[in-house]
């Protein structure tokens, strides 16, 4: 017999695989709303990306290869795959995992064309992931840490739905691994001046980086994969604030609210980094942040045994 608890999981991913389309796409309409108000003008409406979405998928398939369509279309999967495990309260390491396997679809994808472009971008890309995957695994560990080092919890785990019904919320454990979470939000959402490898903006040197020879259909698929993305992402956000308390909802949607308003304020006032840059910054704060953080943590857990 199927209990009370699955049948909200399931429901949960289904509202997920449902809905984070068309929330993805309604934050990027107010991401260039937004953006254009800063620059003074008067911008598109916030619905122009599902319009643009839908104009590429009415354009006929065009790719180098048969193997393109299967690569993106794995991209796709990953990625939904791994909103699914977070929002269905599964193993929070492995919604990290499953990222990363996407991102290599998405290169291989990219990589497939065999074109001096794409070729710059999918090297940039994988910079960004060196950048990004330390401080995404660290922060699933902080999370695993946490639930030691909080007596509500008799075991460790890194299951969400075991994180999220803790009397004390995990910001208060975990500020450093948030600070170096929102730093590497800049650099998976692509936004300047981490946006090396392509960009939602007409402001690339190398055209469109890794999603250069992309076009139609193909291209819309990863439009709609990265509004999947960047629901779970904001999701992870929503995480270090989300306790046992439903009033706590509500604070983590106001956090969202404001980490997603401060990845656009850095993304107009930035300039594009070079990538050493970005790998010496993105180091950085994950030693400074990371590890000081892992340390008072391990010192807490320690005290608690």
């Amino acid at each position: 017999m199927i209990n009370t608890v699955n049948i909200l999981r399931l429901i949960a991913v289904i509202v997920f695989i449902v809905c984070a389309p068309f929330i993805g796409g309604i934050l990027d309409g107010f991401d260039r709303k937004i953006s254009a108000r800063m620059q003074r003008r008067i911008g598109p409406k916030v619905t122009q990306p599902f319009y643009d979405v839908l104009k590429l998928f009415n354009k006929e398939f065009v790719s180098v290869n048969k193997s393109q369509l299967f690569l993106l279309l794995s991209y796709l999967f990953f990625v939904i795959f791994a909103g699914a495990l977070f929002f269905g309260g599964y193993d929070l390491l492995m919604v990290f995992l499953c990222t990363s396997t996407a991102s290599i679809f998405l290169i291989l994808a990219a990589s497939s064309t065999h074109t001096a472009y794409t070729g710059v971008g999918t090297l940039r890309e994988l910079v960004q992931m060196m950048c990004c995957e330390p401080m995404e695994l660290l922060v699933a560990i902080g999370f695993y840490l946490s639930t030691s080092a909080n007596k509500d919890f008799v075991t460790p785990t890194f299951k969400v739905i075991d994180l999220v019904r803790s009397d004390m919320p995990a910001i208060i454990y975990l500020p450093g691994f948030f600070i170096g979470f929102i730093f590497i939000l800049t650099i998976k959402f692509r936004k300047s001046p981490f946006d090396i490898s392509t960009s939602h903006h007409a402001h690339q040197e190398v055209v469109k980086g890794v999603t250069a020879e992309f076009s139609g259909a193909a291209y819309g698929i990863v439009e709609v994969a990265e509004w999947y993305e960047q629901v779970m992402l904001l999701g992870v956000v929503g995480l270090f604030f989300i306790t046992s308390n439903p009033l706590s909802y509500i604070v983590a949607a106001l956090a969202i609210i404001l980490v997603y308003f401060l990845e656009i304020i850095i993304d107009n006032t930035s300039a594009r980094v070079k990538w050493d840059l970005m790998f010496k910054l993105s180091w950085g704060i994950i030693f400074i942040c990371g590890g000081t953080n892992l340390l008072v943590l391990e010192i807490i857990r320690n005290i608690n045994i």
